[in-house]
């Protein structure tokens, strides 16, 4: 039975005496199933609030009502607050006012989001106060579908953002930038240009509900007491502030092409199933969906969410209690307490039973205590042994090997930033002919091989853990890194012709070619960035009507912007269509010959070389297939290679790439620089 705050009376005084009496918080556990759960004939609320001292359910019939029905919950030995009702509330919001102390008021107390909400409409501000939306779960029709399970050496990623893929108006979407413009059938752009590219994983960047809107550009903001001196889009478009954990991001679901300031967004709920309907269409499509997640921060200014909740529970805090921030987002998830844990993984099992999602990808994964990562996969491999987990295996250290022995993937770094360099300035990589760093071509050789820990060099105990890539949302796409790194773009020079801008150089077609082929032809998980196939460049617009630097300039931190810096522009597809082609080229070799995926280390063995540290060449022999891969990243020097004996079929050269038969050779083969060459030997 429910107590109305007319009928109830103050927390007694044994609930008093616990509230003040020392909390031996890590000990504080519950089983119980937290959240809204709504049936025909009753809904319960519970939250975890293990020091609160009183917890008000506030229910609305409208987002915009400012006064709810108000319902005291009752408080359980092990910190939940609960209250049932004999009555369905589905389709009503809701929220929980959390008073900390008998000296605090209630008239101004926040009204917190459930951290459990499985929707959420949100009044789009900086502070973002958002309600929970009570929803039935397990009502969705999903015509049979079930996860894509792959194994992780299969996977081709394309890492994108669901409204880069479909805002920009060559897209042809009817619904731009949203999930259903993702999935619309005969249009130019989203899925079915996916699919043709051959790859058969997404990896979402976040879709979890997030924050929006910064704080305003150079006015100091009361409340928080900052000064927004950094962004003057006032926008987060990655997505990398999370809000609730358990619900899509609505605004990927809205009708509208922008923000709308001061309006609720995700009233009507239809994200729940928006999501569901994408997921599905790539399922149909044969394609997995991973998703971006983050837990080692919430969103920085969220106001009424678990900073008023429980700091002290949720957060980890200085000496001071000042929010530690190691993510430098203002705050991090204190993941080794046993409620928060839970918290993660009841979430990670959510998205995969609800949701269907294939796998996840860990923002700051070394954020996250080991013992939570262990239980993550542990727990989700019960559900689908198959599901993928990879990571960033940085933020608050470094520590892929950690991570793989954990049976973690993790991005390889070292891959991307031996390959292209680590900045396109003074610090080039291997494909311009230059060593980043401590690189070599040993470093080279441990790279094909997946990066493991055979030899001294490598990262991994299988190849499976080494996500490899070139580029990602992050920094400079791997088409301007290009341009400036070749030095025929000048990063300083405002463009104001974009398209033509777009348009590869031959030194710079042959640069994003060597890369490619280096990248999907080594061992291990091969992943791309939406728009790497044709040379993608972020522009800032010269009309951006924000007070931004760098108006038609290459831009490296994209996270801001949301505009054509953004979008994938279609009409590069076709400029650079030959990139685009030899994308297809690879990623179709690579699925179709397991050689390129699943050969073991001592079936690789490379070409004596002298003369030249920047060629490499080597032999792959898999199920009776053999293949050579030989590559030549000298900038003004041929590398001729002496063939073993046979027939060999060229299926890749420095111009062309696929699985049809582009000439044969015997003997010997000369590479050109900064070009390189796939051959099959005919049985």
């Amino acid at each position: 039975m429910f107590r109305s705050t007319q009928d109830a009376v103050l927390i007694d005084q044994e609930q008093n005496s616990i509230h003040n009496q020392p909390v031996m918080l890590d000990a504080i556990f519950s089983k119980k199933k937290l959240g809204v759960i709504a049936a025909e004939n009753k809904t319960t609320f519970r939250i975890f609030a293990p020091r609160a001292f009183k917890v008000i359910l506030c229910i609305f019939d409208k987002p915009e009502d400012e006064k709810p029905s108000e319902y005291i919950l009752s408080k359980d030995k092990d910190g939940v607050w609960e209250n049932s009702f004999s009555d369905d509330k589905s389709g009503k919001y809701y929220g929980y006012k959390v008073i900390n102390s008998a000296e605090q008021n209630d008239a101004d107390t926040p009204l917190c989001l459930d951290p459990y909400a499985k929707a959420v409409t949100t009044l789009n501000t900086y502070l973002s106060p958002r309600k929970g939306i009570i929803i039935k779960e397990g009502n969705y029709d999903w015509e049979c579908d079930t996860w894509v399970r792959r194994d992780w050496r299969d996977l081709t990623i394309y890492e994108m953002h669901i409204r880069d893929m479909t805002a920009h108006s060559s897209s042809g979407a009817e619904f731009p930038g949203t999930y259903y413009g993702l999935i619309q059938q005969g249009i130019k752009g989203g899925i079915e240009y996916i699919k043709s590219l051959g790859v058969n994983t997404v990896e979402l960047l976040p879709s979890m509900e997030f924050a929006n809107i910064e704080l305003p550009y150079k006015q100091h903001e009361l409340l928080l007491d900052r000064e927004n001196t950094w962004n003057p889009y006032e926008r987060n478009h990655w997505g990398y502030m999370t809000a609730a954990f358990f619900a899509p991001a609505a605004y990927y679901a809205e009708e509208w092409k922008s923000m709308r300031w001061g309006k609720w967004e995700g009233r009507s709920g239809r994200q729940v199933n928006a999501f569901k309907d994408m997921v599905k269409a790539f399922h149909k499509n044969g394609i997995g969906v991973i998703m971006d997640v983050v837990f080692n921060h919430l969103s920085e200014y969220e106001y009424g969410n678990l900073k008023e909740i429980d700091a002290e529970y949720y957060f980890r805090l200085d000496g001071g209690g000042n929010f530690i921030s190691e993510s430098y987002c203002g705050n991090d998830l204190k993941t080794e307490r046993p409620m928060v844990r839970r918290l993660i993984i009841d979430s990670i099992l959510y998205w995969m039973k609800e949701y269907h999602i294939d796998g996840f990808r860990f923002d700051l994964g070394k954020l996250v205590d080991w013992l939570t990562i262990e239980d993550i996969i542990h727990q989700a491999r019960k559900i689908n042994p198959d599901v993928v987990f990879v990571c960033e295996p940085w933020g608050g250290g470094y520590d892929p090997t950690g991570f793989s022995l954990r049976g973690w993937g993790a991005w390889n770094d070292q891959i991307r930033n031996g390959i292209k360099g680590e900045n396109p300035y003074n610090g080039l990589g291997w494909i311009f002919g230059e060593w980043y760093g401590n690189n070599s071509i040993q470093r080279i050789k441990s790279y094909i091989h997946g990066t493991i820990v055979n030899d001294s060099l490598g990262l991994f105990q299988k190849k499976d853990h080494s996500v490899n890539y070139l580029e990602s949302h992050d920094g400079y796409t791997l088409g301007d890194f290009i341009r400036i790194g070749s030095r025929e773009v000048d990063p300083a020079s405002q463009i104001d012709d974009v398209d033509k801008h777009i348009a590869l150089s031959p030194r710079q077609m042959s640069l994003n070619k060597l890369g490619a082929l280096f990248l999907l032809t080594s061992q291990g998980i091969a992943m791309i960035s939406a728009g790497q196939e044709f040379a993608r460049s972020k522009v800032i617009p010269k009309y951006s009507i924000e007070p931004v630097s760098g108006k038609g300039r290459m831009d490296h931190n994209s996270y801001d912007k949301d505009n054509e810096t953004n979008y994938i522009n279609y009409k590069h597809t076709e400029i650079n269509k030959d990139l685009v082609n030899y994308y297809k080229g690879l990623i179709a070799l690579r699925n179709k010959y397991v050689a390129f995926r699943h050969t073991k280390y001592n079936d690789i063995s490379f070409f004596d070389i002298t003369g030249n540290d920047f060629a490499v060449g080597y032999e792959l022999k898999h199920n009776g297939d053999i293949f050579l891969v030989l590559m030549n990243a000298h900038q003004n020097k041929s590398e001729e290679f002496i063939l073993p004996n046979g027939d060999w079929d060229v299926l890749v050269s420095p111009t062309k790439a696929g699985v049809e038969k582009l000439s044969s050779v015997k003997n010997k083969l000369s590479v050109s620089p900064v070009g390189g060459y796939v051959l099959k030997r005919r049985k």
